[in-house]
């Protein structure tokens, strides 16, 4: 089977005028998102009125960016999410199949008390908070998203990990009569397989979120649950996650498997540390237009302050 690479960014493919005409830079609690922000008739894409509200209050969260966030429709209508083709708009198209309900995942490996999350337990879990987050994509394109989750480290912390688990792994629903893209030969095996060190997993910016501007998770954006690691590139954080595994040893990850000199394990946003085949010094803001410029990229994309201690001592450009 042939291996799948991501391809060369184009400026067409990551930038569409029609948002940058309509663009609207808003903050969580604009009026613009009391009235209700539509999205073009891709699919299945809904509205954001057609999500069910979370029971979660807005909250300043002092782990949040204060750059605008991006309007509803761009961060439902771009995306990546391969189980539904390769496409931008073809998880917007196709997500629709996906049922999220009822939906629980395994949590084992080396812990002491094995256990199944309901995802109705995380829904109205009185932890869900806002946090607006910065989404840097190893395309070198990005968002700004204002997800509505819990730490990671406080649904982990239930399970009583056993002293010599190191790692956590993370594994998506396999579903190809739901999925279209999981019928197609991308070169990819499914399930679709992330991890994270056990320090990345339990520091405090990462993320189970289940919805977006107080809303349940639209599929496009890995409904019901996905994770959220702001300071690597998007691929890290997985979606619709139905396994959740600590391990002694790394475990694999897809697009590691795939390109082992393209994609590293531990993927942090790194300006130093070109793609092989593009540059990572800079990318292009989704929504800013056709001729909207690009912005510098920071290291651990603007994250530095609270997680380069993680990796103190580490050769960021060999452990890349």
């Amino acid at each position: 089977m042939p291996v799948y690479r991501y391809p060369m960014p184009k400026g067409s493919e990551i930038t569409d005028e029609k948002m940058f005409l309509n663009r609207r830079q808003f903050m969580v609690g604009a009026a613009g998102l009391a009235a209700g922000a539509t999205v073009p008739t891709i699919g299945h894409a809904k509205t954001i009125d057609d999500y069910k509200a979370l029971n979660v209050s807005v909250k300043n969260s002092p782990y949040s960016t204060k750059d605008p966030a991006n309007p509803f429709e761009d961060i439902t209508t771009h995306n990546n999410f391969y189980e539904f083709g390769t496409g931008k708009g073809d998880p917007a198209a196709n997500a629709g199949t996906l049922t999220t309900d009822p939906w629980s995942i395994k949590v084992g490996g080396l812990v002491n008390n094995p256990g199944t999350i309901d995802i109705n337990d995380i829904l109205n879990s009185p932890e869900l908070e806002e946090r607006i987050y910065r989404l840097r994509c190893v395309e070198a394109w990005s968002m700004v998203i204002p997800w509505v989750g819990i730490p990671l480290a406080s649904v982990l912390s239930k399970y009583d990990q056993q002293g010599d688990a190191k790692y956590v792994s993370f594994e998506t629903l396999v579903r190809p009569e739901e999925m279209i893209g999981q019928k197609s030969a991308f070169g990819l095996d499914w399930p679709y397989v992330e991890g994270l060190r056990l320090d990345e997993a339990m520091h405090p910016l990462t993320i189970l979120a289940v919805g977006v501007y107080g809303k349940q998770m639209p599929n496009q954006n890995g409904a019901p649950i996905r994770l959220v690691v702001p300071w690597k590139y998007g691929f890290k954080s997985i979606k619709s996650i139905v396994g959740i595994k600590f391990t002694a040893k790394q475990p694999a990850t897809t697009w590691n498997l795939q390109g082992p000199s393209e994609y590293g394990f531990y993927s942090n946003v790194n300006p130093g540390v070109d793609h092989p085949r593009w540059s990572q010094k800079t990318e292009k803001i989704i929504g800013s237009g056709i001729f909207g410029s690009r912005r510098q990229t920071e290291q651990f994309n603007g994250y530095k302050e609270q997680v380069a201690s993680l990796y103190e001592g580490m050769d960021l450009v060999k452990n890349f």
